[in-house]
């Protein structure tokens, strides 16, 4: 008796917070807008990312509207997605544009070198890249050649995107289709330089992207930003070179974060079937973006105290093992409530940073990495991750606001630790105030009193993301797995208080 007494004792124990966290919301302090380009998206001609997920071509039983399917493109415009960077990532240094423009059924047919050795119809080029960033209402974020191209084939790219001349290739675009040009929002000069985009030095590349950026012309009003490819995780080598050689010349400098349960990239952790152990070093990996960001940000504000640089966390996700039997090449990875977390802390520690932080592009849209969508031949899916960016659509030009949260319990396991509650809060285009909470802990409730100062706060009125599982995932057997539910909470004696459950995240609107 003694012992199930204890037992019971201990489980009613575990349903309760171990402390509240007291945030302080500033609601009277609004600081940097979110740019919207924070919630970018990435398609790269990687796996079935573009081919077979977005693209099955006008011919293609599977219902779709010039080539693109119409499922998925209906489930992006939900995002409100802002941005489309393409068509790499590695893809992007041996893409010539040329091979992608005119009749499809006459266009080169080549190997993709970088993922999976497969042939390239180029059947998705210029063209029907703008026609799905305007079916989406999105932007485009074009990334140039410098790896196998040179800086004639990137102006030539870009007065053939932009150009409003008789130019013969704006004339040639005019014959493939677009008499008007093309609003190219950003060009990037090469990708991961320091890798597979040519295996350069930060100094060299800095002499390559002011030459080739000298020759990337456009009208005034059709200008593109221009970003330059910088380095990855805690190395500042690149930020600190080309943040002093190229910032007149440049708009962003480019930055990639890969979340990695194992921190070994050969052998990287399971996408599902994981232990509470890569529970929690997935989320302790991802959360040290923080960090990066504020070396990265120190090294800015010393070469560009003007902040004109913009920060671009151009590629960010997480990175496991492939699915058993798929090509290795393709990156297909399932996507669980751990992936839905992990984006929920990336968005708060990017709402903290909207200074610098203008545009950052989760890896990928389509079975590729982490997925907003995955597809099966005319099946598709949304992922949790999905889920996390349709809840945080409110903060997309949002006016950040600082949060505090004072006594902020550890979750821990072994001799890992993160804080068990992250926070982030912003004044909508709407006028409303949005506040943004996760639960790391796959255990345990987490309690959070707000404290909102400039406004009043009685009610919370939102949704909830959360799963039984720390690996609960949406199948095609069970689409529905993992979906947001309403959420709402009011005041109790003047006193704003929301329960947060195990493993969630919490977007809500406070009113008064």
């Amino acid at each position: 008796m003694k012992l199930l007494r204890a037992t019971i004792a201990l489980a009613a124990a575990c349903m309760l917070p171990a402390q509240a966290a007291n945030i302080i919301i500033q609601a009277d302090k609004p600081g940097a807008v979110i740019d919207k380009n924070v919630y970018g998206q990435f398609a790269e001609h990687l796996g079935a990312g573009i081919y077979g997920g977005m693209w099955v071509g006008p011919d293609s039983k599977i219902p779709n509207t010039r080539g693109w399917r119409k499922d998925v493109v209906g489930a992006l415009k939900e995002l409100h997605v802002p941005l489309v960077r393409w068509p790499g990532g590695c893809f992007a240094d041996e893409y010539h544009w040329r091979d992608g423009i005119g009749p499809r059924a006459k266009r080169p047919v080549g190997v993709n070198t970088n993922w999976g050795g497969v042939t390239e119809s180029n059947a998705v080029g210029t063209h029907e890249f703008f026609d799905l960033v305007e079916m989406l209402g999105a932007d485009a974020y074009v990334n140039g050649n410098l790896g196998t191209g040179s800086p004639r084939e990137m102006a030539e790219w870009l007065e053939y995107m932009t150009s409003d001349s008789k130019s013969t290739l704006a004339e040639l675009r005019r014959k493939n289709g677009h008499s008007k040009p093309f609003k190219v929002a950003f060009f990037a000069v090469g990708n991961e330089a320091w890798g597979c985009g040519g295996n350069m030095t930060p100094a060299y590349y800095a002499n390559l992207y002011r030459q080739s950026v000298s020759f990337l012309k456009a009208p005034p009003q059709l200008r593109p930003r221009f970003i330059a490819s910088g380095g990855n995780d805690s190395d500042t080598t690149w930020t600190e070179t080309l943040s002093r050689e190229v910032k007149n010349q440049a708009d962003a400098i480019s930055f990639h974060y890969y979340t990695i349960p194992t921190g070994n990239w050969e052998k990287k952790g399971a996408a599902v079937g994981f232990g509470e152990d890569q529970w929690i070093s997935t989320l302790a990996a991802t959360l040290r973006i923080d960090a990066s960001i504020r070396q990265h940000s120190a090294i800015l504000d010393k070469n560009d105290p003007e902040k004109k640089l913009g920060f671009a966390i151009d590629e960010w996700g997480t990175w496991y093992d492939v699915e058993p039997g798929t090509n290795p090449g393709f990156l297909y990875q399932d996507n669980t409530l751990r992936d839905a977390v992990v984006a929920a802390l990336n968005f708060n520690v990017f709402h903290a940073h909207a200074d610098r932080v203008r545009m950052t592009n989760i890896a990928q849209m389509v079975n590729v990495l982490q997925a907003m969508i995955l597809t099966d031949k005319d099946r598709m899916l949304l992922t949790p991750t999905y889920h996390a960016y349709r809840m945080y659509v409110p903060f997309q030009g949002a006016a950040s606001v600082p949060v505090a949260i004072d006594g902020n319990p550890a979750y821990k396991l072994g001799n890992v630790s993160v804080p068990q509650v992250s926070a982030s809060a912003g004044i909508g285009k709407d006028g409303k105030l949005y506040v943004a909470l996760v639960n790391t802990d796959p255990h345990h409730e987490a309690e959070a009193d707000l404290a909102v100062l400039g406004r009043g706060a009685a009610h919370a009125r939102g949704q909830l993301l959360t799963a039984a599982a720390m690996d609960a995932h949406n199948s095609f057997a069970a689409p529905r797995a993992v979906v947001p539910v309403p959420f709402s909470a009011d005041a109790q004696g003047g006193k704003l208080v929301l329960r947060l459950p195990a493993k969630s995240v919490i977007v809500a609107a406070l009113e008064e």
